[in-house]
C-alpha cells in the first residue's frame, strides 16, 4: 500500500492534456489544472484531486452524475456553484455536496475571483457512470474493467444526445 498520508504542498497540478483541452470557443469558457490525491494514498472507493481553475473560468460544463456523488472544499479563491437552477456564492471554508440524480443536481463551479480557486473534489468511484450535461442535451457514459485475457485495463466512454439512440434490434 502506497503511503497513507500526502500534504497538499505535495501535489503537483497538471494542465489537461491537449486531447482533453476545451477546443475553440470552449477554451474560452473552460480550463483547470488538477493534481490526483486518492490513488496517491491507497483510497480504492473514492476519488480526490486538487483542482485549481483560473479566473473567469470553469472547469468543466454544468453536469449531473447518474450514479456517483460529488464532494467539494473550497480552499482558496472566489467562485460561484450553479447548481440546478439556482447560483451560490463561494469562498474558502466552503464545503459542497452534489449528489446523482438528474438535471435538478447539475452542476458547475465557475472562478469569479481575482485569483486562482483551488478546491478539493472528492466523489464516489462507481461504475458504469452515466452524465448528463442538461445546457447542451448530451450525455456520457463511462466504464472500465480489466480484460482477463490480457490484464489491461480497457475504458469505454461514449458522448451523444439521446434522438442518437438506436433500436435495440437495429442490424441484427
Amino acid at each position: 500500500m502506497s503511503h497513507p498520508i500526502l500534504n497538499l504542498d505535495q501535489v503537483e497540478l497538471e494542465p489537461r492534456p491537449a486531447e482533453s483541452a476545451a477546443p475553440g470557443a470552449a477554451g474560452e469558457r473552460f480550463d483547470a489544472r488538477m493534481g490526483e490525491i486518492a490513488s496517491r494514498i491507497g483510497a480504492r472507493l473514492l476519488g480526490c484531486n486538487l483542482t485549481a481553475i483560473p479566473p473567469g473560468k470553469a472547469a468543466f460544463p454544468r453536469h449531473n452524475h447518474h450514479v456517483n456523488e460529488e464532494l467539494f472544499v473550497i480552499l482558496d479563491g472566489a467562485g460561484e456553484l450553479h447548481i440546478g437552477d439556482a447560483r451560490h456564492p463561494l469562498r474558502a471554508g466552503d464545503v459542497v455536496a452534489c449528489p446523482p440524480g438528474g438535471s435538478e443536481t447539475a452542476h458547475q463551479i465557475r472562478n469569479t475571483g481575482t485569483r486562482e480557486l483551488r478546491f478539493l473534489a472528492i466523489s464516489t468511484r462507481l461504475l458504469p457512470e452515466i452524465v448528463g450535461y442538461p445546457d447542451s442535451g448530451k450525455f456520457g457514459v463511462r466504464n472500465e474493467w480489466v480484460d482477463p485475457a490480457s490484464g489491461e485495463t480497457c475504458l469505454f466512454r461514449y458522448f451523444g444526445r439521446s434522438g442518437d439512440s438506436l433500436c435495440y434490434w437495429d442490424g441484427e
